[in-house]
């Protein structure tokens, strides 16, 4: 089903207590002297704001590389896990949609996703599995096309020749501003069965505060694309605004939704999102303490971070660093407020390069993605790669 992104009237800030909590990739922060000059210009409610049940995490933890799955990937973005834990990538570049065995690292072509157009930072960006994958066997990227971004879901049939498994794209949400940087681009099914997608900003600053648009946003949708109940305006799919770069969403296990965001000059962030909310930019970076506006969690130099995607496991948020090339760990504390337990712990530092994607494995398991060959990193033998971690 193709639907417009909003509806007519949509999105006024809807701040009220009674709205339940809910439910994180930029690209690649002010890297390559893009970013660094320049100027700041359905029917299921939200999850509960609860705080996680299991017991805190240690104030330090560990990462230890348990192994390479898979190499000689081609600018890698989106991850997806598949109900039996094979993975699905995306290549960002190539707009192409591959399987990985979780167990051997061997690859199988499911096809290309026609309509892709890369450039910049744009392409085929995030992937998602929905919680009914094993009766519909649907897979959900969002891309860039040569108008807009927009999220599709396309039928995957592994019962045909590799190469020939992906269906025509059923476009459910389309109109996404595009541009040849900040097209944010990553996606997840919630709690809720929901799905979410983070956009950017496009480098026009405007849109973020602009709540009639959907760049520099975080959307929430049914699997069709249509605004869900629980939303700050039931006609609208906008959650949460003020954003300049989400490239990250993950879950706590109290069902909180949190988001990796990039920074412009300054500050990378970490934010807890709540529904209705505005998260700052262009008017704030970082901490700024200004009424109306939510301030981060946690927060990074730009060139400590620029953060891509995130995941939840083991009682702490694990954040894949860009431009920082390292792994960072915020352990969380519980607080409604989000504060971290301890201070960020970085881990890989410099070890693997840019580090694009990273996807719980269920228990003490991260699967991480590295992104060198994206046009931004220095190409190592073997680039890019999965690894599987170990963490505490």
């Amino acid at each position: 089903m193709q639907t417009p992104v909003l509806r007519k009237g949509a999105v006024a800030l809807l701040a009220s207590a009674s709205l339940l909590l809910s439910a994180c990739s930029s690209t690649d922060g002010p890297a390559a002297g893009e970013d660094e000059s320049s100027p700041r210009a359905g029917t299921t409610s939200a999850p509960a704001s609860t705080s996680p049940s299991a017991d805190l995490p240690p104030a330090k933890g560990s990462v230890e590389v348990v192994k390479t799955l898979t190499d000689g990937l081609a600018s890698p973005w989106g991850v997806a896990a598949l109900p039996g834990g094979d993975l699905l990538v995306g290549s960002r570049d190539e707009a192409t949609i591959t399987r990985i065995d979780a167990e051997s690292g061997e690859k199988t072509l499911l096809g290309s996703v026609p309509g892709v157009a890369p450039a910049g930072e744009g392409g085929l960006l995030g992937l998602a599995v929905p919680p009914t994958f094993g009766a519909d066997h649907l897979v959900y990227a969002y891309f860039t096309t040569e108008s807009d971004n927009r999220i599709a879901r396309l039928q995957y049939d592994e019962k045909k020749p590799p190469g020939q498994q992906l269906g025509a794209p059923d476009t459910i949400l389309r109109g996404i501003p595009k541009g040849s940087i900040h097209n944010g681009g990553r996606i997840a099914f919630g709690p809720d069965r929901m799905l979410y997608a983070g956009t950017g900003e496009t480098g026009d600053t405007g849109l973020a505060q602009d709540k009639s648009s959907p760049s520099g946003k975080i959307l929430r949708m049914t699997p069709d694309g249509e605004p869900v109940h629980g939303n700050p305006e039931g006609d609208s799919v906008v959650y949460s605004y003020g954003h300049r770069n989400v490239q990250g969403l993950a879950w706590d296990s109290g069902k909180r939704l949190w988001a990796s965001e990039f920074g412009q000059n300054t500050w990378d962030e970490l934010n807890l999102i709540e529904p209705g909310k505005n998260y700052g930019w262009p008017d704030a970076e970082g901490k700024e303490g200004t009424p109306g506006f939510v301030d981060p969690v946690a927060l990074w130099k730009t060139s400590e971070a620029s953060p891509s995607g995130i995941a939840y496991a083991e009682g702490s948020i694990w954040m894949a660093g860009l431009r920082g090339e390292r792994l960072w760990r915020i352990p969380l504390s519980g607080k409604a407020g989000g504060e971290p337990l301890a201070d960020p712990q970085a881990f890989l530092e410099g070890k693997y390069g840019r580090l694009r994607t990273v996807l719980a494995a269920g228990g003490d398991k991260l699967w991480l993605v590295t992104s060198n060959t994206d046009g931004r990193g220095t190409v190592k033998p073997g680039d890019d790669r999965i690894l599987l971690l170990k963490v505490t």
